[in-house]
């Protein structure tokens, strides 16, 4: 017997509409002519608890940490021990496994685990299914690899899965216990992504609350030249005066000297240089899930999780292909494929798609187009199933309107324009113009709406003009500017910053070798990890704006900044990466995580957390921990809350200690 292990029924469901038939449903399984197919429900092995490794974890002490586990413990969740069964004795009976588990990281690490648990001996077979319809199942059956091809995705699925307990089990603990021992009634969940993605918003917050406007002033110059007038800014020279750190133009009476200078001259304009380059843009790239959401989130309003579980409705429809996917490229073996979806999308009854997909050119071979960027998954494309997109829900309908549009900007041509930048001079001082010519509007057809509000200085018309030439100076205008605070985190430009982490590290060094690395966190867990900080009220939601609690502030503080910064979890990151590529093992990550955690209990043994409340009174003897009232045997009585640490403690006088 062949057994296919699904992640999910809906999985399994559609996969054994591929086999051969007949299809007999059963409990927990469904029997095909071509084999048995079951599933799992994402994880229904769980870590274990401390207290279920040893007892005396069950209680919260620092003198026990750090736990590091000799040998890693998985038990089976309560809510799954009926499924596990089955399956169990599914593999008992099987002579060859299929492990159909989601392409990616964690589902790699699902199965395997299940079969690993169950000491399973037999050969195992690894299917990659990307899209659910019937063409993409097929395609995957014919397709099968080894299972031990992914042995080094599963150590990197594992690695990240063990940081996360040692991190959330010692250090939230640790910290806790401080906090505790400070006179604070709170829990201080803390996770290798959650905590430093909570301290981006502390951060910002406070950045914006310390925010003092200032004012600048920008000099504009209308020039004409014998070909057209044109705009040119004022640049600063070297020694000019009047500037502040970041070079800009404050002191108003510099600047307003400047323009009566500029009125007063009675002179050509110089043009120092006119140079013209072409400019190419190419395609934008079809959606990782992550782009989807920041982009679906500015358009649209969405939050992330909407997002996903409108994408992932959609996969499930068998409209877009898999939607967890933290790829942005597509295999060139899937081109011949677009010759369907662009006649369906020209037939899908919305009028932008079907116009577009008319014009698409077939031959056209954009760089999304690359075997060397896939990993297990692919960007979220349609597929070749047709979609009736007025039937669908608005927010599964415009997820795939935008799904689509990026998948026909594919076969568009190349942006094109020519990029001039003009270098003028004019009494002394030195002026810059800068201005495009589009050439082929190519791929930006499809979002000509979007690329008008993007015009700036730099996308205005400038006249045909050379190196040499003289023009008139008509007038100069004093523009005054006023700085403006950081915009706070919204759910999509949080995640964002999560992706592109590499901007917030802390190493100046380590910013450099980050830019490749994608993000903290997974395309399927961000969301969540946002979502978990505002229902355990660390963050607040108004009007679609993040803020920070008291509780966060109170977080953030407390730890060190190894904690907080995202460096280290963005080293992971790397790690995990390279795990998958095979240059790095889990035993040696582990050890480094083991230091790693340690010397962080031994800091929040040391911290001082601060601790507002009038009415607590810091303990005498050790002066860290506060005085709590205890019960003893010969009654009440004021100890330490760092017990047993710190031993002091004084007699108790009408509810109060008597010090």
């Amino acid at each position: 017997m062949k057994l296919f292990i699904a992640e999910k029924p809906s999985m399994a469901a559609e996969l054994a509409k591929c086999l051969p038939g007949p299809l007999v449903r059963k409990d927990g399984y469904i029997e095909t002519g071509g084999g048995v197919v079951t599933w799992v429900f994402g994880h229904i092995l769980r870590q274990a608890e401390p207290g279920e490794y040893d007892e005396k974890y069950k209680k919260w002490r620092a003198a026990d940490l750090p736990i590091i586990p000799a040998e890693w413990k998985l038990l089976v969740a309560d809510s799954c021990m009926k499924q596990f069964n089955i399956i169990k004795t599914l593999i008992g009976k099987a002579a060859e496994i299929v492990h159909a588990g989601d392409p990616d990281r964690e589902g790699q690490l699902l199965v395997d685990e299940v079969l690993g648990y169950t000491h399973n001996e037999k050969p195992v077979m690894r299917i990659l299914v990307n899209a659910l319809d019937e063409k993409s199942i097929k395609k995957a059956l014919t397709n099968l690899r080894s299972n031990q091809d992914f042995f080094n995705l599963n150590q990197s699925a594992l690695a990240r899965s063990r940081a996360d307990w040692l991190v959330g089990m010692n250090l939230s603990r640790a910290f806790t216990l401080a906090a505790q021992s400070a006179g604070h009634d709170i829990t201080l969940p803390i996770g290798r992504v959650k905590t430093p993605t909570l301290a981006l918003v502390v951060r910002r917050e406070r950045e914006i609350k310390n925010f003092k406007a200032a004012d600048y002033f920008l000099i504009k110059a209308d020039i004409k030249h014998e070909n057209g007038p044109f705009k040119a800014s004022w640049k600063a020279k070297e020694e000019q005066l009047g500037r502040d750190s970041e070079g800009r133009l404050v002191d108003p009476v510099i600047a307003q000297a400047l323009i009566e200078k500029l009125e007063k001259a009675q002179e050509d304009v110089s043009i120092v240089s006119c140079d013209t380059n072409e400019k190419k843009e190419p395609q934008r790239l079809p959606f990782s899930l992550s782009a989807l959401q920041v982009l679906a989130g500015k358009k649209y309003g969405y939050d992330p999780q909407a997002v996903l579980t409108g994408v992932q409705n959609l996969y499930e429809k068998k409209l877009t292909s898999y939607p967890r996917s933290d790829c942005d490229f597509l295999p060139e073996s899937q081109k011949a494929d677009a010759t369907v979806i662009l006649a369906n999308l020209r037939n899908s009854h919305q009028e932008e798609l079907a116009v577009w997909s008319g014009k698409a050119d077939i031959k056209i071979k954009s760089r999304a187009w690359n075997d060397k960027k896939i990993t297990a998954h692919h960007a979220i494309i349609p597929t070749e199933v047709p979609c009736k997109i007025n039937a669908l829900p608005e927010i599964e309908r415009n997820l795939y309107f935008l799904i689509a549009q990026a998948y026909v900007a594919q076969f568009y041509p190349v942006h094109v324009y020519n990029q001039t930048r003009a270098e003028l001079e004019y009494a002394g001082e030195d002026f810059v113009a800068n201005g495009r010519v589009i050439v082929t509007m190519g791929w930006k057809e499809l979002y000509g709406g979007e690329v008008k509000e993007e015009e700036d200085e730099d996308s205005k018309t400038l006249p045909n003009m050379q190196k040499g030439d003289k023009a008139d100076f008509i007038s100069a205008t004093l523009e005054k500017k006023t700085t403006k605070p950081p915009v706070r985190f919204t759910s999509s430009t949080l995640l964002q910053a999560m992706k592109e982490i590499h901007k917030y590290v802390k190493n100046p060094e380590l910013k450099k070798h980050l830019k490749d690395v994608s993000g903290i966190g997974t395309e399927a867990t961000r969301a969540s990890i946002i979502k978990e900080l505002t229902v355990r009220s660390f963050l607040e939601e108004k009007k679609k704006y993040l803020y920070p609690t008291e509780s966060a502030y109170l977080l953030i503080d407390a730890l060190p900044e190894e904690l907080t910064y995202p460096d280290s979890t963005a080293i992971w990151e790397i790690i995990f990466n390279r795990m998958v590529e095979g240059k790095a093992e889990l035993n040696s990550f582990i050890g480094q995580q083991t230091e790693f955690i340690t010397s962080l209990c031994l800091k929040a043994k040391e911290v001082q957390i601060e601790n507002k409340d009038a009415n607590v009174v810091k303990c005498p003897r050790c002066k860290q921990g506060v005085l709590k009232l205890r019960n003893g045997k010969n009654g009440a009585f004021w100890g330490c809350s760092r017990f047993p640490e710190c031993r002091g403690t004084c007699n108790d006088k009408d509810g109060q200690p008597q010090l």
